[in-house]
């Protein structure tokens, strides 16, 4: 994707539309997209990975990505 698109794109992509879902709980996207909370505090203490959300989540953006790819391609 050389001049096309970057792996920041991307995240930013997934992350708009993951959160435009209202399928998700922001944390939830943003531990999937690798972020730590900007909040200190919080984040020594919240140590929930949203495990099974997140699961449900890749399947959600996966089903999205195959659903681009058939009325784009």
């Amino acid at each position: 994707y050389a001049g096309k698109m970057t792996a920041h794109g991307f995240r930013t992509t997934a992350s708009s539309l993951l959160n435009e879902s209202g399928k998700f709980h922001p944390d939830a996207i943003e531990r999937a997209l690798a972020h730590q909370d900007s909040n200190a505090v919080r984040a020594a203490y919240n140590r929930t990975q949203y495990w099974d959300e997140r699961v449900r989540m890749m399947q959600w953006w996966s089903d999205q990505l195959d659903t681009l790819r058939s009325t784009v391609c």
